[in-house]
């Protein structure tokens, strides 16, 4: 759908926070209303779909914005920082690796039928390049492993909190939470299942149908329930993730072979590792170099794909699309408790 014109009247005139803060609100009104379980693929489709207008803005005449992202946007770690010193005790996160805005409405649809109060629930922003390695930086720590088996404890900028990172059903993640404790657990899914089913055929439908099964199921919300227990909880992500099979394909043969060149497969490359590789001269760009908090990066800008060995991946993540970095920050605790 076209970007609402309160929106397109935001970006014409609005400081580069107000722009990023109306297309943050704009991504999160598209995504996170209620989905019918049965519509799942095609309704998580349409949706993506419907914040194509945005992202051609951002790539074409607002492309300049994403220069202001990381001095502008509210970011996931420090919105996670914040919140828990602002807490004394009776903590508990749950990071779901590449959780995007896609999946909220399966959080909160569970939190209203389960009895949870709903303090907040908005969307944050990832980290520059958009991936698992530079939210663990952030976190203050050296890696998402780093949190394994309590790795991080006395660690990091959530002092205090029991660490885990796991892959293990839900189940059995909700076993080893403790209620004396305060918690950080970051799980793998559905990040591991990105790269499953990234090939032809699958992609963003296969994953929608899983993320509403998952994140719809009892077992899921028995872990909420014990992470919960005492406790005020936060669900987010790291990143999120781009449903590039849903992208058209470059159609100039000069700019398909210059983004190949760059990005082989990915959506961004480390600047130390393109050597010579002058950037390209279009205008608006196909990619853009910055200067991050963690890397200088060159990024893939909106939404392309070009035809590369093995085959363009239908799922991946790590360049400037706004679902890419526009992540669900959802707060709540079980009614009447803290």
């Amino acid at each position: 759908m076209p970007l609402p014109l309160s929106v397109l009247r935001a970006l014409q005139t609005a400081t580069a926070t107000e722009a990023w803060k109306a297309l943050f609100e704009h991504a999160w009104s598209v995504c996170s209303p209620p989905i019918n379980p049965d519509k799942a693929s095609p309704d998580v489709t349409k949706r993506d779909a419907d914040l194509g207008a945005a992202d051609l803005f951002l790539a074409t005449a607002g492309w300049d914005l994403w220069r202001s992202y990381e001095a502008v946007v509210p970011r996931t770690a420090d919105a996670l920082a914040s919140w828990w010193t602002s807490r004394a005790a009776g903590r508990a996160v749950l990071v779901l690796d590449a959780m995007s805005l896609r999946e909220a409405p399966w959080l909160l649809e569970g939190a209203a039928k389960r009895g949870y109060t709903v303090h907040q629930a908005r969307a944050t922003g990832a980290e520059l390049p958009a991936d698992t390695s530079s939210f663990a930086q952030a976190l203050g720590f050296a890696g998402r492993g780093a949190l394994q088996n309590n790795g991080g404890a006395s660690k990091g900028r959530l002092p205090g909190a029991t660490t885990d990172s796991t892959d293990l059903p839900w189940e059995d993640c909700a076993a080893q939470v403790n209620p004396s404790q305060d918690w950080l657990l970051w799980h793998h899914w559905p990040d591991e299942r990105l790269h499953d089913l990234s090939v032809p055929g699958h992609g963003l439908a296969a994953l929608a149908r899983e993320a509403s099964e998952k994140l719809r199921s009892d077992s899921f919300w028995n872990l909420i329930h014990c992470l919960t227990a005492g406790r005020r909880l936060v669900i987010t992500g790291d990143h999120g993730y781009a449903a590039s099979g849903q992208f058209p394909d470059v159609s100039d043969a000069g700019q398909a072979q210059y983004l190949k060149d760059r990005f082989k497969s990915g959506r961004w490359a480390a600047l130390d590792g393109l050597g010579q590789k002058a950037p390209g001269a279009w205008v608006p760009p196909l990619d853009l170099q910055l200067k991050t908090a963690h890397a200088d990066v060159a990024f893939s800008l909106g939404r392309r794909k070009w035809k590369s060995q093995g085959g363009y991946p239908t799922l991946t993540h790590g360049g400037l699309s706004l679902l890419e970095v526009a992540v669900p920050f959802v707060e709540l605790s079980r009614t009447g408790g803290v």
